[in-house]
C-alpha cells in the first residue's frame, strides 16, 4: 500500500515540475516585456493592451495556472495521506517551500510573481535609526517623524545618531511632544567620528590599512595605542560631511542585542505605515543582511559627464536613504571589518568618497552580491536633478516614500514635484499635537508610569472658576529649542549679556528693529502653531538682517490651550541663554543703541559677580509708529520735554514704574538705588540663575511683577542703570488684553491667582514675605 502511494506521490512530482517548466517556457518565448507584464498583473491589475498575441499568451498562461493549482491541491491531499502512513511531515514543508516560487536568495524573487504577503504583529516594537547633525537636519527629523507618526499603528523606537547640537533640540522635542507607544535613545556622534588618539601622537594616525601593512611599527607597540577611528579617517567630498558616513558604524554603536533596524535619512517623508517596509525582513534569504533600492540616477554608471568615475557598484548601484539592517547577522559575518577592507582597498584609487555611505555600501555590494535584498522602488524615490524616478512609478499615488535627495530638495526638477512638495508641507506644517493618540488594543504594551502632571490634571476641579487658567498652567507644550542655526560661543565674556524676550507672530515685525539696536546675543521664544513656525522660518530666511545674524537664538514653544503662556515662553528664552547675564524685556521695546556695550561695562564696574543685584534699565513709550530714535540720554530727555516720549505707562499704570524715579532719574550720573513697591515691574539685567518666571500667570497681568517681587524675596539689591533706556513702540493691543479688560471673571481669576501667589511665597521665604501680604491688602 505504502508503495504504490510513493509511486503515486513521484508520478504526480513530475507531472508537476514538467507543467512548471512549460509554464516559464511560455512565458519567455515572448519578449521579456511581455514576460514580466504577465508575471506582474496578478499583483498590480491586468492592463488592456490591443496586441492579440499578448493576450493569447496570457490567456494560455492563466490556464495553465490553474490547472498547476489543481495539481497542487492533489498533491497537497496525497502528501497528507502518505504523511499519516509513515508519520513524516518533511513532504510538506517541501511543498510550502515549494509553492513560495523563487527562493529568496534569487535575484527574481524581487522582481517577478506577486511577493509573498509578509505581515507585522499589532504591537510589536519597529526600531528606525536616523543620523541627524545640528540645527537645519533636526527640523528635518520633525518633519519626517511626523510623516511616520500619521500612518502608525505600532510601537517605536527612535535611535538617534547626534552631536550635541541636535540632541539638546530633539531631546527637548521628545520630552515635551510626550507622544505615547514612543522610545527615543541617543547615541553620541563625536565618539563614532573618530576614537581617542594617542596622546603621544596627536598629528598621527595609524588607518586599517596601515596597520595591516606595518604590523611591527613602533606605533602598535605604544604603551596607550592608538584607537582606530571610525570613520574620519575617510576623505569624503558629500555635503553632509562626516555625518554622511556615519550609517557604516550602526552594528557598533547600536545595542548589541538590537537585531535589526530601519536606518533613514532626515530628507524623507513616507506616504504610507512603515510597518510595511519592516515587513520586508521576513522576505530576507538566509544569506541577505542588507536591503536596499536600486540607485534612480546614472551616477554609478559612470555616464553623466566626460571623465566621471564612479565607485565600484552593481549596475545602476543601490541608494542609501532608506535601509534594511539585519544588524544581527552583520555582526556574524564581521561588517566591520569588511566595510573598513573594502573602503581603504578602493580609496588607494579613488582617493575620496563622492556619495559618503552610499559609495562604500555599494563597493562592498558589488564584492559580495548575495548580502543585499533589491527593495521595490517605491520605498525610495528619489527627486534629485539626475534621478530617472519616473520610472519607478505609474501612478504617484501608489509610492511609499519620498526622497529629497538633492542639496536644492524642494526645487528639484521633476514632472510630479508639485504633487511630492504638496505631500511634503503636508507634514511640515501638521498640528504634531494631533499625533499624541494612544495605541489601542495592545495589552502586552507597559503602561506609562503616572507623572506628576497627569495627577496635577486628574485633581483639577472642572467646577472651579478658574479652571482654565489652572489647566493652562499645568499644559506642556512642544517645544523646538534652536529652530534656526546658532553659534554657541565658545568661551564667553564673563560680563556678557543675552537679551531675552518673546513673541507671537503679530510682533514679528520688531525682530529686524532689535537686531539694528542690539548686537549681543539674543534668545527668543515664539509661541507659534507648526504652519505659524514655518512662516517665520521663510520670512528669516528671506531677511537680509536676520539672516545674516547667528547669535540669535529662536526657541519654538508650539501653541496649545486658550491663553498666551507668557511667562512659560520666558522662562524658556531665559534657560536657553548662554551668557553669564541676561537683559530680561519684551519685544515691543527698542534698546537704546549700544546698550549692549553699556550694560557689559556696567556689569563689570559695579562688580555684579560678587553681588546680587538687578540693573534697571527705565522704560519708555511713544504713541509715534515712526520715531527719530534718540541718540543719547540728552536727545530722549529732550523729546520727552517736547511730549514726543513719555515715561512707560505713567497715564494707565504709574505703579509699574513709577519706583524707577524718572525724577532722580534726569540728572543722575551713576547708578543709585530703589526700593521694592507694590506692582513693580521693571524692565531688569540680572544673572542667568536668576529665580525662573512663575508660570501660573498666562495671558495678562501681573506676570513680570510676580517675578520682580521674588527677586526682591532673594533680595537682590535693585540699581537704576543713569544712563541707559529703552523705548516701547505702538502696536494694536493683544488678545488677551483685551480679555483682562472685558470679562471680570478674568480679572477675578488673576485676583485668586495673585493670593495664591503670596501664599506660596510666604512658605518659601518665611517672614520675608509678609511685607509683601501687607502690601497688597493695604492697596
Amino acid at each position: 500500500m505504502l508503495r504504490s502511494w510513493r509511486g503515486k506521490l513521484k508520478l504526480l512530482l513530475a507531472i508537476a515540475v514538467l507543467v512548471i517548466l512549460l509554464s516559464w517556457l511560455c512565458i519567455f518565448v515572448g519578449s521579456s516585456e511581455y514576460g514580466r507584464s504577465l508575471l506582474l498583473s496578478p499583483c498590480f491589475g491586468d492592463r488592456p493592451s490591443q496586441d492579440l498575441e499578448r493576450e493569447a499568451l496570457a490567456s494560455q498562461v492563466r490556464k495553465v495556472e490553474e490547472e498547476n493549482l489543481q495539481l497542487r491541491l492533489r498533491l497537497s491531499q496525497a502528501q497528507g495521506q502518505a504523511g499519516a502512513v509513515d508519520g513524516s511531515d518533511g513532504s510538506q514543508q517541501w511543498a510550502a517551500s515549494f509553492e513560495d516560487g523563487d527562493t529568496p536568495g534569487d535575484d527574481r524573487s524581487n522582481r517577478t510573481g506577486c511577493p509573498k504577503q509578509q505581515t507585522v504583529q499589532k504591537c510589536e516594537l519597529l526600531h528606525v535609526a536616523i543620523v541627524c547633525a545640528g540645527h537645519n537636519a533636526s527640523r528635518d527629523v520633525v518633519t519626517l517623524v511626523k510623516s511616520i507618526l500619521f500612518h502608525r499603528k505600532n510601537p517605536l523606537h527612535f535611535h538617534l545618531i547626534t552631536d550635541s547640537v541636535a540632541q539638546q533640540i530633539l531631546q527637548t522635542l521628545f520630552q515635551s511632544w510626550m507622544v505615547p507607544s514612543i522610545h527615543v535613545s541617543f547615541y553620541n556622534a563625536d565618539d563614532l567620528k573618530a576614537g581617542a588618539p594617542d596622546p603621544f601622537l596627536p598629528q598621527l594616525f595609524l588607518s586599517p590599512l596601515s596597520q595591516l601593512l606595518f604590523p611591527d611599527s613602533v606605533f602598535q607597540g605604544s604603551e596607550q595605542p592608538l584607537r582606530e577611528a571610525e570613520v574620519s579617517w575617510i576623505p569624503n567630498k558629500h555635503y553632509s560631511g562626516i555625518y554622511g558616513l556615519m550609517k557604516l558604524t550602526l552594528t557598533k554603536a547600536l545595542p548589541s542585542n538590537l537585531s535589526k533596524v530601519i536606518v533613514l535619512d532626515t530628507d524623507i517623508t513616507f506616504a504610507t505605515d512603515i510597518a510595511e517596509l519592516w515587513a520586508v525582513f521576513g522576505k530576507f534569504s538566509d544569506k541577505q543582511v542588507i536591503g536596499l533600492v536600486e540607485n534612480q540616477s546614472d551616477w554609478y554608471l559612470g555616464n553623466l559627464w566626460k571623465n566621471h568615475r564612479p565607485w565600484p557598484a552593481l549596475g545602476r548601484g543601490f541608494n542609501t536613504g532608506v535601509i534594511l539592517l539585519l544588524l544581527e547577522r552583520l555582526r556574524q559575518i564581521g561588517w566591520e571589518q569588511m566595510w573598513r577592507l573594502t573602503a581603504e582597498r578602493e580609496l588607494m584609487s579613488m582617493l575620496s568618497t563622492s556619495l559618503a555611505d552610499q559609495d562604500i555600501f555599494n563597493a562592498v555590494i558589488k564584492q559580495s552580491p548575495v548580502l543585499v535584498y533589491k527593495l521595490p522602488c517605491f520605498w525610495n524615490v528619489q527627486l534629485s536633478d539626475h534621478t530617472l524616478s519616473e520610472q519607478c512609478y505609474s501612478e504617484v499615488s501608489d509610492l511609499k516614500v519620498i526622497h529629497w535627495n538633492s542639496p536644492k530638495k524642494l526645487r528639484v526638477k521633476n514632472k510630479h514635484v508639485e504633487f511630492f512638495r504638496n505631500l511634503y508641507l503636508t507634514f511640515l506644517e501638521y498640528d504634531g499635537n494631533l499625533l499624541r493618540r494612544e495605541l489601542f488594543g495592545c495589552a502586552n504594551l507597559p503602561s506609562p508610569p503616572r507623572n506628576q502632571l497627569q495627577e496635577a490634571l486628574e485633581d483639577l476641579d472642572e467646577d472651579d472658576p478658574c479652571y482654565d487658567f489652572r489647566r493652562q498652567h499645568l499644559m506642556l507644550h512642544r517645544i523646538h529649542l534652536f529652530f534656526l542655526q546658532y553659534e554657541v560661543l565658545a568661551s564667553p565674556d564673563p560680563a556678557d549679556v543675552t537679551l531675552v524676550a518673546q513673541l507671537s507672530m503679530d510682533r514679528l515685525q520688531m525682530l529686524e528693529a532689535i537686531c539694528k539696536h542690539w548686537a549681543g546675543p539674543i534668545s527668543l521664544a515664539l509661541y507659534m502653531s507648526d504652519a505659524e513656525a514655518q512662516q517665520f522660518l521663510r520670512y528669516a530666511q528671506g531677511s537680509e538682517v536676520l539672516s545674516s545674524r547667528r547669535n540669535v537664538a529662536y526657541h519654538i514653544v508650539y501653541k496649545e490651550g486658550q491663553f498666551y503662556p507668557v511667562n512659560l515662553l520666558r522662562n524658556v528664552a531665559l534657560t536657553n541663554a548662554e551668557t553669564p547675564y541676561v537683559f530680561l524685556t519684551d519685544i515691543d521695546f527698542l534698546p537704546m543703541y549700544g546698550l549692549y556695550d553699556y550694560l557689559r561695562n556696567s556689569i563689570r564696574q559695579l562688580e555684579l559677580p560678587q553681588r546680587k543685584a538687578a540693573l534697571i534699565v527705565p522704560a519708555f513709550e511713544t504713541l509715534r509708529y515712526r520715531l527719530a530714535f534718540p541718540k543719547s540720554k540728552a536727545e530722549l530727555l529732550s523729546m520727552l520735554d517736547m511730549g514726543s516720549l513719555y515715561t512707560f505707562r505713567y497715564h494707565v499704570w504709574p505703579k509699574g514704574h513709577a519706583p524707577t524715579d524718572y525724577a532722580k532719574w534726569r540728572t543722575a550720573t551713576v547708578p543709585y538705588r530703589v526700593e521694592w513697591q507694590p506692582d513693580f515691574e521693571p524692565y531688569v539685567v540680572v544673572r542667568r540663575d536668576c529665580p525662573q518666571y512663575d508660570q501660573r500667570f498666562v495671558g495678562f497681568g501681573w506676570n513680570k511683577v510676580s517675578h520682580i517681587m521674588e527677586l526682591d524675596a532673594q533680595e537682590y539689591e535693585l540699581l537704576v542703570l543713569p544712563n541707559a533706556f529703552m523705548i516701547h513702540m505702538p502696536h494694536a493691543p493683544s488678545f488677551d488684553i483685551s480679555k483682562f479688560r472685558l470679562s471680570a471673571g478674568y480679572r477675578d481669576c488673576l485676583q485668586t491667582l495673585r493670593e495664591e501667589f503670596h501664599q506660596d511665597l510666604s512658605r518659601r521665604y518665611g517672614a520675608a514675605a509678609l511685607k509683601y501680604l501687607t502690601a497688597e491688602r493695604s492697596l
